[in-house]
């Protein structure tokens, strides 16, 4: 059995190991569509698979990005980890993600698998969260600014709701702002392009 001192760097690295599968790499191949990397935006998201492919494939994408980030916290919390830990699995989780290593570390925009490890982190987050995507998202038709916006609130929420996961959260904030700096500019610009 191990020991905390080996057993919690062990749940973080695996964290990053599952954020690293390419889902949509994966899904695309698998299902005869060209590599997201190269097509639409180029970003290996369910956004960009939906734009280059179909419905079923964005849809599987979207499932795996978030079922791997719940996984990550999953694993952490069912081995009586703390909040701490979980939130730390959560920050490796979405690492893996933005940069994998088993995608040439090209990843995704991370914001699927974050609602995947805050639906097991807390999900009253994760709820908020959501409504936030859902509401710009479906007024604006941008899906990067309903994550900007998204994404500048978590910290946020999480001083108001779960005040210990507050510096993972913000990390991750930081971490997907910077991976959005592109369609910040385009939005600036008013060229971002609509789902």
């Amino acid at each position: 059995m191990l020991t905390n001192s080996l057993l919690e760097p062990a749940l973080v690295s695996l964290a990053y190991l599952l954020g690293s599968v390419p889902t949509a790499l994966l899904v695309c191949n698998s299902m005869g569509i060209a590599d997201p990397r190269q097509q639409g935006s180029g970003n290996p998201g369910a956004t960009n698979v939906l734009r280059i492919g179909n419905k079923i494939a964005a849809a599987l994408t979207l499932t795996g990005d978030a079922g791997k980030g719940a996984l990550a916290v999953g694993v952490a919390l069912w081995s009586n980890q703390s909040a701490g830990i979980a939130g730390l699995c959560a920050l490796a989780a979405i690492l893996g993600h933005l940069f994998p290593m088993f995608g040439a570390y090209r990843g995704g925009k991370g914001i699927a698998t974050l609602f995947g490890c805050m639906a097991v982190l807390s999900w009253p987050i994760m709820l908020i969260q959501l409504s936030i995507w859902l509401s710009i998202a479906l007024t604006t038709r941008i899906s990067s600014l309903a994550s900007i916006a998204m994404a500048l609130l978590t910290p946020l929420l999480a001083w108001l709701i779960e005040p210990d996961l507050l510096s993972p959260l913000c990390l991750i904030a930081l971490l997907l702002l910077a991976r959005h700096r592109l369609n910040l500019v385009r939005l600036y610009r008013g060229d971002e392009s609509r789902f």
